[in-house]
């Protein structure tokens, strides 16, 4: 299927002293976003375990410009890959302003049983989900050059 995109908008209290969204606000945003997919889209098409149980076991962030309030929203384009049987990495690409990469970012996402309070595997279904957001890798490395 591709990317899955989605447009997180921008909030007041995102910004820090220095006039641009904090650091830590855009993980925020990026959680907004990645909650879109795993939870909101996983349940519309019947998948909605995911939303039951899923943990952050690395996080990684690159910054390429500043974002401010006055961009009202950034655009989060997200993708899977190393999809394996109890794990797998979303891609990020955010947007805002007119300028196409304001920051990239990858989650190693880790589905997590919570009654038994350990890491659990993906189900046929979330991994069949899953599978329709991981892109082509001719695309991916298009879009790494670019």
């Amino acid at each position: 299927m591709g990317a899955y995109v989605t447009e997180v908008p921008l909030r007041w209290s995102d910004m820090d002293a220095f006039g641009h969204v904090n650091h830590a606000r855009t993980v925020t945003l990026l959680e907004e976003a990645r909650a879109g997919l795993l939870f909101n889209e996983a349940e519309r098409r019947g998948h909605g375990g995911m939303a039951e149980g899923m943990v952050v076991a690395r996080l990684s962030v690159d910054y390429r410009s500043p974002v401010e309030y006055h961009m009202g929203a950034v655009q989060v384009r997200m993708s899977v890959r190393e999809l394996r049987t109890a794990s797998f990495v979303v891609d990020y690409a955010v947007a805002a302003g007119g300028d196409d990469s304001v920051a990239t970012a990858e989650t190693l996402m880790v589905p997590y049983d919570l009654r038994a309070g350990r890491p659990r595997r993906l189900t046929e279904g979330e991994r069949s989900f899953l599978a329709e957001w991981v892109l082509d890798p001719l695309v991916n490395e298009e879009q790494r050059i670019a």
